[in-house]
């Protein structure tokens, strides 16, 4: 257990029950807070699949405006305990993971609340390029709720 403790900040829980089958499938970032890896980009999604084994391929991808040509990353996502609790941790650089916790979802699945292993990592996902601003402050006062500095998220362009 004590591992799970690293995987998700104190106090806050994953989404349980979780469909990970729904989950599935292509993403637009619509908020986060900025972290080195995704520093000046913007037009970023996060594109889930299942491999064969049943671990999560992640692609990730974004436009750097700085250097004005796409970057992608591609990784793997695993559960850290059963598949139906939306903690999982990810890597993209070998053994090295990184918590990625669901900590809101919308009942269709079009509306994600995403927690890194931090209160320093917090995304917001849509499958569209937008999100209804009621799911947007209902996610920000959630976020708020568990220590996330909202006034420092980056709200990204989604215009490519």
């Amino acid at each position: 257990m004590l591992f799970s403790c690293h995987t998700i900040p104190k106090g806050i829980t994953a989404v349980q029950p979780f469909n990970k089958s729904r989950y599935l499938g292509k993403w637009y970032e619509i908020a986060r807070l900025d972290f080195k890896f995704e520093r000046n980009l913007d037009n970023t999604t996060a594109e889930y699949s299942l491999h064969t084994n049943g671990t999560i391929k992640v692609l990730n991808k974004g436009y750097n405006t700085k250097t004005n040509k796409w970057k992608s990353a591609t990784g793997k996502a695993k559960f850290v305990k059963e598949d139906t609790i939306a903690m999982l941790k990810v890597s993209f650089f070998g053994p090295f993971y990184a918590g990625y916790n669901v900590i809101a979802i919308d009942p269709d699945y079009k509306y994600a609340l995403v927690a890194g292993s931090s209160v320093k990592y917090l995304w917001i996902l849509s499958r569209e390029k937008s999100i209804p601003e009621s799911v947007k402050n209902n996610y920000l006062q959630i976020a708020q709720q568990f220590g996330f500095a909202t006034n420092e998220l980056i709200w990204v362009q989604q215009d490519k």
